[in-house]
């Protein structure tokens, strides 16, 4: 384990500025870098462990914002927000962007050697970057089956992980099988988990708050989620190149 600084980040993005939380480990040199998005609701400490999480192990990186520093935990309020931004590729792709450049902007950071995971919304973002083009080292997803334009999963240049709880109804089957299959008629290098028993957001603690229908925290399946996500960036982001 290393010893991580953190700092808050400022920038603009969406028509809002944006606040993300890098996470930094020892040392002065460059090094890999993760981009991590948060799910539907925003950025909050569960993300930013995550972060620090990462920079522990050696990674730079950044949990990103959705919500110009709102945590919304009025699911009503959350879904206005998320659900059109989740309809307009465009849009996610110009926080994902604007993330992204706060993240090369960073002199720790190897911009040769970079990887975008997500959750919900967040891992939705990080799939638009890959369709978008960006060269990425990986790109892993929990509760993110989002399907692109028609052709656009060609331009992926990095093999994908997505996770998905087999009892989620925001993430059906109907809309594993369109993952897959855009997927796999776009060449791409990819792998689904469904993890049994599992609903949506199965990998974030319990919140004190409303949640919309099928959402549940599942303890051993969001540890499997995590590691499953570590053992794809020890095989396509390797801390030494």
């Amino acid at each position: 384990m290393t010893t991580v600084t953190t700092r808050t980040v400022r920038y603009p993005a969406d028509g809002l500025t944006m606040i993300g939380h890098l996470a930094l480990p020892a040392g002065t040199g460059r090094g890999p870098a993760v981009l991590l998005g948060p799910e539907g609701p925003g950025l909050n400490d569960v993300h930013r462990h995550r972060a620090d999480a990462l920079a522990e192990l050696g990674y730079v990186a950044l949990a990103f914002d959705l919500h110009g520093g709102r945590w919304f935990t009025d699911p009503q309020e959350m879904l206005a927000r998320a659900m059109p931004l989740l309809a307009d590729p465009d849009r996610m792709r110009d926080i994902g962007h604007a993330a992204l450049d706060v993240l090369l902007d960073e002199p720790r950071t190897d911009p040769d050697r970079i990887a975008a995971i997500g959750y919900g919304t967040g891992g939705a973002i990080a799939l638009e970057l890959g369709r978008d083009g960006v060269d990425l080292r990986a790109i892993g997803t929990v509760n993110a089956l989002t399907t692109g334009r028609p052709g656009e999963a060609a331009r992926i240049r990095c093999p994908v992980w997505a996770g998905v709880g087999s009892e989620d109804p925001i993430m059906p089957p109907a809309q594993r099988d369109a993952f897959a299959a855009e997927m796999q008629a776009a060449g791409v290098d990819w792998r689904l988990v469904v993890y049994g028993g599992a609903q949506h957001a199965f990998h974030h603690p319990p919140v004190d708050h409303a949640v919309v229908p099928g959402v549940a925290h599942h303890p051993l399946h969001a540890e499997r989620a995590w590691c499953d996500i570590l053992a794809l960036l020890a095989e396509c982001l390797p801390l030494t190149p």
